[in-house]
């Protein structure tokens, strides 16, 4: 050792040691309200130890961690989240519920700061949300937008159910939650174990969560997918509250996947039978039918014959002897009429008809033609030509 240089004397060991202790204190001294992700390392009849990084350990209540049903929800080795509570000496006390007063504002602080989840009970509907009861008492606010409402269900029926929520802020005596991120989440998750397992042209059940003029959204395995109107049915669908209810269950096909604008659309026509497999065998050429008219258009009227089967009258064959304008001259739309069936082309899903009155008129103006004809001809053939009446005259001369 070189001369001169200084050496610590045993009284200034003793206070360093002391303000290296008291340093590492102040750095690992919990605050009320405090979060901490711990390690549960023993379990007794009353209390569940926890590691919580220093000498001592912590310890919360063990009635904490009963289920319902007296059963005990964890066991030694697991993680458990956990809030420091304050206590005479240095007792490590925790407590995974909030509290209330200054304590509870200091747990929520400490949720908002961590976007740590809060369970909390919707207690009532107010204007622009709903107001929430958290652990310990505790009012807070959960506007519309953030509650991530499915399209099914309704504000009004989510008053006594409970959530998981985030606290976004936390001021005296305004918190306010979302459930918005959470239920994404969530949803994300779906999406993601999805991807793994559907696919297109898949058959699958899915639950109508909502109603539109363009179509109705239906639920696959947590993730909505569109039912365009056109493919709700074979047949023209005019309201689709008529042919579909919120909650209906109902068969349908995977029909396309966009994973990367999370688009799905789903098919229920595809699921049902085809009704033009047996078009030709249904409506036969020649065979009459009743139906409805669907709709007018300038160049003729289509009937629905079927369920998911039109033809069209066209407008030439609506007139007879007369020239008309429009079908509507004639038909009206929800008019029931019988028609005959011209054509049948199963390939295009088209049928050519026209009106069985009409059709019935000029079978029978080609019959009556007919039997003249006929009737002509057997006449001709008793009296023969003229030149054979006159050679008949001359010989009998």
């Amino acid at each position: 050792m070189k001369e001169n240089q200084p050496t610590d004397t045993p009284e200034e060991k003793d206070d360093f040691a002391a303000l290296f202790e008291e340093s590492f204190q102040e750095q690992t001294r919990f605050t009320p309200g405090q979060m901490i992700e711990a390690a549960i390392v023993k379990i007794d009849l009353s209390w569940i130890f926890l590691d919580v990084g220093r000498k001592g350990e912590g310890y919360l209540d063990r009635k904490e961690m009963i289920d319902a049903d007296g059963n005990l929800t964890v066991k030694e080795g697991d993680n458990v989240r956990a809030y420091y509570l304050p206590s005479q000496g240095h007792d490590l006390h925790f407590t995974t519920k909030m509290g209330s007063g200054p304590m509870g504002q200091a747990q929520l602080r400490s949720a908002c700061t961590s976007g740590i989840p809060v369970e909390g009970t919707i207690i009532k509907e107010m204007k622009g949300g709903f107001e929430v009861k958290i652990s310990g008492g505790m009012r807070a606010f959960c506007p519309y937008s953030q509650m991530g409402l499915r399209r099914e269900e309704s504000p009004a029926e989510q008053v006594g159910k409970s959530f998981t929520f985030k606290v976004t802020e936390c001021a005296a005596r305004n918190v306010v939650l979302s459930r918005r991120s959470i239920v994404e989440g969530e949803r994300q998750v779906m999406a993601q174990a999805l991807k793994e397992t559907l696919k297109e042209g898949q058959r699958l059940q899915a639950t109508v969560t909502s109603i539109q003029k363009f179509g109705a959204f239906a639920d696959v395995g947590g993730i909505e997918g569109l039912i365009p109107v056109s493919e709700i049915a074979w047949g023209r669908t005019e309201n689709v509250g008529d042919k579909l209810k919120v909650g209906q269950q109902v068969e349908i096909i995977v029909k396309k996947i966009d994973w990367e604008s999370n688009r799905i659309s789903l098919s229920i026509k595809d699921a049902l039978p085809d009704p033009w497999q047996n078009a030709e065998q249904t409506w036969p050429m020649g065979t009459y039918h009743h139906g409805t008219v669907t709709r007018l258009a300038p160049f003729g009227a289509f009937v629905a014959v079927g369920d998911g089967v039109e033809g069209l009258i066209h407008i030439s064959r609506l007139g007879a002897d007369r020239r008309i304008n429009h079908p509507r001259d004639v038909l009206n739309e929800g008019q029931r009429v019988e028609v005959r069936v011209e054509a049948v082309d199963r390939t295009n899903k088209k049928l050519s008809l026209s009106l069985a009155e009409i059709s019935r008129a000029q079978e029978e103006e080609e019959a009556d033609i007919k039997a003249y004809m006929q009737q002509s001809s057997s006449a001709s053939q008793g009296l023969g030509t003229l030149g054979e009446l006159l050679k008949g005259k001359l010989q009998g001369r």
